[in-house]
């Protein structure tokens, strides 16, 4: 049974959230203190992470932040807001995914099976090594490391990669990457994906390699191997 975290404080919504996803028998588990979400979150381990971004105390931006100092655990956002700016930043800290307030709740169940099932799948394959540009890609660890040093990515991040190195030196059309990775792009906003390949990006160049990461304009993107880099 998998485990869900739910960092909320309008309660009668976590309610109709754990009545919700209990009859797809998810192990629901609310905040009691929200001073102490880290507390809990270690106590209670869970397989994923759904957290309201205005919160007493603290935001969810907060703690996405500490979260992601401990643990690659998939997390959705939930708004209330419209901000674009809100689904940006919850991207850049590193979240799965995020959804609007008012929310139908095969959509939140729907995602909720998408990203377990690609993090469960992720678990259970077996070691794989893959060289790509002169560095090693773990794809049970979901690490980069090279020369200049080693980087842990999100699993959005390293699934995008890894999508782009199975087919390195060919294009990967945007509606593949988002199919892939959310399974029904009609509730994905386009600029989720642009976010996820930008934060890939970022993180690769700490190792040198962000610009093998191509953008084709009006295509999608590209994993190049081979010493003609175009900006």
């Amino acid at each position: 049974m998998f485990k869900i975290m739910v960092i909320e404080d309008d309660h009668t919504l976590f309610s109709e959230i754990k009545e919700r996803l209990s009859q797809w028998s998810y192990d629901v588990h609310g905040v009691s203190n929200f001073e102490k979400v880290i507390e809990e979150f270690t106590s209670h381990k869970p397989d994923l992470v759904i957290i309201d971004i205005q919160l007493p105390k603290f935001d969810g931006f907060h703690w996405c932040r500490i979260i992601r100092q401990h643990s690659n655990v998939p997390i959705i956002f939930l708004s209330s807001r419209d901000h674009p700016t809100d689904m940006v930043m919850s991207m850049q800290l590193g979240a799965d995914d995020f959804i609007q307030k008012p929310f139908h709740f095969d959509v939140l169940v729907a995602k909720i099976q998408a990203i377990l099932r690609r993090v469960h799948n992720y678990t259970s394959e077996q070691t794989q090594l893959k060289t790509w540009c002169g560095a090693t890609v773990d794809y049970e660890s979901n690490t980069v490391s090279n020369h200049v040093g080693s980087i842990e990515l999100s699993k959005n991040e390293f699934f995008i990669l890894k999508r782009l190195i199975e087919r390195k030196n060919k294009i990967v059309t945007r509606d593949d990457l988002i199919r892939s990775l959310w399974e029904d792009e009609r509730f994905i906003s386009d600029n989720t994906l642009t976010v996820n390949v930008n934060r890939l990006r970022k993180r690769l160049d700490e190792l040198g390699l962000g610009a093998y990461i191509e953008t084709k304009v009006g295509q999608g993107y590209m994993a190049k191997e081979d010493g003609n880099i175009n900006d």
